[in-house]
């Protein structure tokens, strides 16, 4: 490992030792090179950070980053994972629990996960920018769109069975323009990238805009 603590000579004594401070594990440090970089995010561009700003920030050396990541994308990758963990557990079993209040559900759903990326906009908008030129961060991206796609489709077709939703539209493809849509708008409005729905209104256009597009009414009735 890059940085261990050097090993006492054999004479030191216990209350040295004890009086040592003690060095960051291999966790604590992985932990704040990711602190560090979310907190460059706030600042500036995923490119404008470098690996040395990342080691600076966590109080290691350079050499010392390359033992825990290859590369800052690497950094980046990791952050997108937990931050789509932490939607994924806000959201919880709310897409499979709809029919109880449609409306209610559904806005739950939606607002938590903007909430989530709201909270890490740095790198919500760090992703889209390395999207287009970085295969690991684009096939994360796409396996995490497709879950979500699954389950919005999954909960149409309740829906459907249930008779609270019209049919029409095969429920693959609505997810998959409902979902991809939720993606775009919600960029918009975290970058500032105009034309963009103010943050107050976000939930309540993307909500209306589902309730229509599934059950053709903003009122649907629970099970």
């Amino acid at each position: 490992m890059g940085a261990m603590t050097p090993v006492r000579a054999a004479g030191a004594s216990g209350a040295a030792r004890g009086r040592r401070t003690s060095r960051p594990s291999g966790d604590e440090r992985e932990a704040a090179i990711l602190r560090t970089a979310e907190q460059l995010l706030t600042q500036q561009g995923f490119s404008q950070i470098s690996i040395d700003d990342l080691a600076r920030g966590a109080g290691i050396s350079r050499p010392t980053f390359y033992f825990y990541f290859p590369s800052k994308d690497a950094v980046l990758l990791t952050l997108l994972d937990r931050v789509v963990d932490e939607a994924n557990a806000a959201a919880g079993d709310l897409v499979e629990r709809v029919a109880e209040d449609p409306p209610a559900r559904w806005r739950a759903v939606i607002s938590r996960f903007y909430e989530t990326f709201r909270s890490h906009r740095g790198v919500a908008l760090a992703c889209a920018e390395v999207k287009g030129t970085n295969t690991e961060v684009r096939e994360l991206w796409a396996s995490v769109m497709e879950e979500w796609v699954r389950r919005a489709e999954d909960a149409i077709r309740a829906e459907r069975d249930r008779g609270a939703a019209p049919g029409g539209l095969p429920a693959r493809d609505l997810a998959t323009a409902l979902v991809s849509m939720n993606e775009r708008v919600t960029y918009a409005t975290l970058a500032n990238d105009g034309p963009a729905v103010a943050e107050p209104d976000l939930v309540d256009v993307l909500l209306d805009i589902w309730l229509m597009s599934i059950y053709r009414t903003t009122a649907p009735h629970p099970a």
